[in-house]
């Protein structure tokens, strides 16, 4: 999947005691009703925010992952998370929307009536 939109915000990477690594980016969508996306890179695709900064348009392919976690009191809860995994910036120009230009006629437009001179009519009606 792919989202795009412009960069919000961009986190530092945090390293947990395990090793692992994760870095958070922040996407604002750019549809009728913007949406504030956060989206985690893992381990070696953290560099890929290196080269970024607030406010770049990109466009981001996702990976949407989901895990279940049963509380100490039983209670089932799902958790979803979006996880990037490439990077690509876009071009301004090409996000803005464009005007279509109105198109000029090579005729003249005539406003006579194109049957006013048929005198066979043989509609059955």
């Amino acid at each position: 999947m792919e989202l795009q939109g412009t960069v919000k915000k961009l986190f530092d990477a945090q390293t947990f005691a395990s090793g692992f690594q994760k870095r958070e980016m922040v996407i604002l969508t750019q549809e009728q009703y913007p949406q504030p996306i956060n989206i985690e890179f893992l381990s070696d695709k953290i560099s890929l925010l290196d080269s970024l900064k607030e406010g770049d348009n990109v466009k981001v392919g996702i990976n949407i992952r989901g895990r279940e976690w049963v509380s100490p009191q039983g209670e089932t809860k799902y958790f979803n998370s979006i996880t990037g995994w490439r990077v690509e910036k876009v071009s301004d120009i090409a996000s803005e929307p464009t005007q279509a230009m109105p198109q000029q006629s090579a005729s003249p437009v005539s406003n006579e009536n194109p049957f006013a001179g048929d005198d066979d009519d043989d509609l059955p009606f």
